[in-house]
């Protein structure tokens, strides 16, 4: 026990380590444990809000602000990870170079680059909000009711995309505890927030849906904060000085070369899952839209630590490769596999025994309770395929082949799920339930596509 103990703190501590040099179990695990808590809390943000705001009178309309908001909001976070991708990407192979000064360099590029496009695309979030509402499938009163939880939250874009962005430049570092610990911070302010804004203490008056946008802004904003002092003050591997920001032309091109097939990647995914939602709300009216965001946000808080899991596969592929360690990368990616079909099977059991006392938890709407819990069972058989899928995607990612996950993405999302989803849906009659019957269908065949294309191992060529 003893051992074990002193392995987590080693993990949870953000000492550095070489994961060129560590046992790749070790090295998997140190990195996985962070990542996994890191994600774990990212996930609590939109369960703490649908928890607070399911209690609310309007119940019905809250939830389905919250769920189509942050469909919305999947766009600002696919730039968020494209460009965290690609600062991954860049700092693990300088790191594996043992060249941090680049490394550091390299950070600063991106988040310059990153702060400029997500300012400008909030800025339009912020303008139409209640028109984004409206287009998502929300009836107008719906929109009218939520439209302040969207503008604040899309307003809010900025800070999400630093939140992701400076994580993704810790993780390419191999400190993944600082990029977990800005998270736990950020989700206890959340947390404390949320209820005094939502329903009001002493002076502060009940914002209602309000509050928790606030809130949940508030929260991130104190996590970005200890970042910059981490990035910019304290002394770590990765320190950015002022001087790095002056734009470097090679940098930033390298920097787009990565992160734009990156963030095609997961816009592809993020847009198919917002036409998913639309077909929800529209074939299976408010309550169904409920249901399956409901069903979508306790999914994310278990899918999220899977995916940070995955992560270590992105860092230990771009360490590796910098070392020129290529066996030992492969090696490492199949190591992380391994652990997340593990996590997987054990999700997927907790959500068909449990489904229904998990939803019980943000709603007392009898028939939206039904939807979700329908959604949960459909959606976990393919838990395991999502989980292999994950680390395939980080691997390419790690290595700076995020051309290839993307094309996987296009045709697996654009060209399969959606069509599949909507004539079930649809031309076949089932509503709701067929949408929920594409998701573990489509995951299933992208993971099998992207684990043959790994196999094929051209990502080994890429050079970054």
């Amino acid at each position: 026990m003893s051992k074990y103990f002193n392995f987590l703190k080693k993990a949870l501590s953000g000492e550095e380590v070489d994961y060129t040099k560590a046992t790749i179990r070790s090295a998997v695990l140190l990195l996985a444990i962070p990542m996994m808590l890191e994600m774990a809390m990212e996930s609590v943000f939109a369960l703490v809000d649908l928890y607070f705001v399911g209690h609310l009178k309007e119940s019905g309309f809250a939830i389905q602000t919250v769920g189509l908001t942050e469909s919305v909001l999947s766009v600002m976070y696919s730039i968020a990870i494209g460009m965290s991708m690609a600062a991954t990407a860049v700092v693990a192979r300088r790191v594996g170079e043992k060249n941090p000064e680049q490394a550091s360099r390299s950070a600063a590029q991106v988040v310059l680059v990153s702060f400029v496009i997500t300012f400008l695309l909030s800025l339009l979030g912020v303008i139409y909000a209640e028109e984004i509402l409206i287009l998502m499938g929300s009836k107008p009163e719906a929109a009218a009711y939520g439209k302040e939880f969207t503008r604040i939250m899309m307003g809010s874009s900025v800070i999400i995309m630093l939140l992701f962005l400076i994580n993704g430049i810790f993780r390419g570092a191999g400190n993944a505890a600082i990029a977990m610990k800005s998270l736990w911070i950020a989700n206890i302010a959340n947390i404390i927030l949320c209820p005094l804004l939502i329903k009001g203490f002493g002076p502060v008056p009940a914002m209602g849906l309000t509050g928790a946008a606030l809130a949940t802004t508030i929260g991130r904003s104190i996590g970005v904060i200890y970042q910059l002092y981490h990035l910019l003050v304290a002394d770590t591997q990765i320190r950015i000085q002022s001087k790095y920001f002056k734009p470097d032309v090679e940098i930033i091109k390298s920097v787009i070369k990565i992160a734009t097939p990156g963030i095609f990647q997961f816009v592809i995914a993020s847009c198919s899952w917002i036409f998913l939602a639309q077909l929800v709300a529209t074939t299976g009216g408010e309550n169904a839209s409920a249901g399956y965001q409901t069903a979508l946000r306790l999914m994310m808080f278990f899918l999220l630590p899977a995916w940070g899991l995955s992560n270590a596969a992105s860092t230990l592929v771009g360490q590796n490769m910098g070392a020129n360690e290529m066996l030992r990368a492969e090696q490492s990616v199949m190591k992380t596999v391994k652990y997340n079909v593990i996590f997987m099977v054990t999700v997927s059991i907790i959500f068909f025994f449990m489904g229904d006392f998990l939803v019980g938890f943000f709603t007392n709407e009898p028939e939206i309770k039904t939807i979700a819990t329908n959604a949960l069972h459909i959606m976990a058989v393919g838990f395991i395929f999502y989980g292999i899928g994950m680390v395939m995607i980080n691997a390419f990612n790690g290595a700076g082949d995020t051309w290839t996950p993307t094309w996987v993405n296009l045709c697996g999302f654009w060209l399969f799920q959606i069509p599949l989803a909507y004539f079930l849906s649809k031309y076949f009659g089932m509503g709701p339930k067929g949408v929920f019957i594409s998701i573990p269908v489509t995951e299933t065949l992208i993971t099998i596509v992207a684990f043959i294309l790994f196999k094929k191992g051209k990502w080994k060529t890429v050079k970054v």
